[in-house]
C-alpha cells in the first residue's frame, strides 16, 4: 500500500520538469529531503510497479481490454549519461555512439508500461531480455508472445523463451532496402513509449547515480501519463446534447 499523506506529486514534478531535487520549490512546505526520501523507499518497495499495474489495468478495461496484457512489445534505448553516472553503471553503445545506460522496456499494445530495466549501454539486448522475461513470467505467466526487433533474434534465445518458459519470440525485421524512419508494425508502438519517457525532462538523459532511481524516474512518467488519461473528463457529442435539450423542450 502507499503511505497516507506521502508527497507523490512532488517526485512527479521533479521527473516532469527535470529540476534538481535541491531546486525543488519552499513553499510546498515540505523539504526537498523528505521527498527523496519518499522517493527512494517507495522505488526500492516495488509501489511504483503496483501503482503501475493498477493504473494500466484501469486504462485497459475502459478501453474494453483484458486486465492484464498477453501480448508485450520488447525494445531498448540507448541515453547519454551525466557526470554524475559512475563508470561502473555506464557503458559505451558502439551501435548508438553513446556513453551512458541503456533502458529495457517491455510495453501492452497500447504502449503501456509492463516492466523495465536499466542498464549499461553496453550490456547486450538478449541478455538483458533473458532477465526481463524470467521476471515477466513470474509475475504475469499469462504473456505468452513477445514482439521484438532483430537484436532479440537468434534460434538460442528464442528457443529458450519458448521451452522455459512458454513464451514466442516474435522478430519485425526492418525492410532490407528501407532508408531513413519506418513505421515497423508492432515495433512502433514501443518506439511511441520511448519518446513519452523522453517528455519527462528528468529522462533526456541519465542523471541518476543509482540504475534503480532511473527506473523509477521513468516509472513516474508513465504513472504521470496514464493519470492524466484517467482522469480526462468524456463530453457527450454535441449532437447527442441538442438532441437531448430539444427532448426537454
Amino acid at each position: 500500500m502507499v503511505p497516507a499523506g506521502a508527497p507523490s506529486p512532488r517526485s512527479r514534478i521533479i521527473t516532469d520538469n527535470g529540476a534538481k531535487w535541491r531546486a525543488l520549490p519552499a513553499d510546498f512546505g515540505i523539504p526537498w529531503r523528505t521527498v527523496f526520501g519518499y522517493f527512494a523507499r517507495w522505488a526500492k518497495a516495488g509501489a511504483l510497479g503496483r501503482i503501475l499495474d493498477q493504473l494500466r489495468r484501469r486504462l485497459r478495461l475502459r478501453r474494453r481490454r483484458c486486465p492484464w496484457p498477453v501480448r508485450v512489445i520488447v525494445d531498448s534505448q540507448s541515453v547519454k549519461g551525466a557526470e554524475t553516472v559512475s563508470n561502473a553503471t555506464r557503458g559505451y553503445d558502439a551501435n548508438k555512439h553513446i556513453n551512458g545506460r541503456k533502458r529495457h522496456l517491455l510495453v501492452d499494445q497500447d504502449g503501456l508500461l509492463v516492466d523495465l530495466l536499466v542498464t549499461p549501454a553496453d550490456v547486450q539486448d538478449r541478455d538483458v531480455a533473458r532477465i526481463l522475461l524470467t521476471r515477466l513470467h513470474a509475475e504475469h505467466p499469462e504473456i505468452v508472445l513477445v514482439w521484438a526487433d532483430n537484436g532479440y533474434g537468434g534460434e538460442e534465445f528464442s528457443t529458450w523463451a519458448q521451452d522455459t518458459l512458454g513464451i514466442t519470440i516474435k522478430v519485425v525485421p526492418r525492410p532490407k532496402d528501407a532508408k531513413g524512419f519506418v513505421l515497423l508494425p508492432k515495433r512502433w508502438v514501443v518506439e511511441r513509449s520511448n519518446s513519452w519517457t523522453m517528455r519527462a525532462r528528468r529522462n533526456a538523459r541519465d542523471y541518476e547515480r543509482l540504475m534503480s532511481h532511473a527506473e523509477a524516474h521513468i516509472q513516474w512518467a508513465f504513472i504521470t501519463l496514464m493519470t492524466r488519461r484517467l482522469s480526462r473528463h468524456h463530453h457527450r457529442p454535441e449532437k447527442v446534447i441538442t438532441s437531448t435539450l430539444a427532448a426537454d423542450v
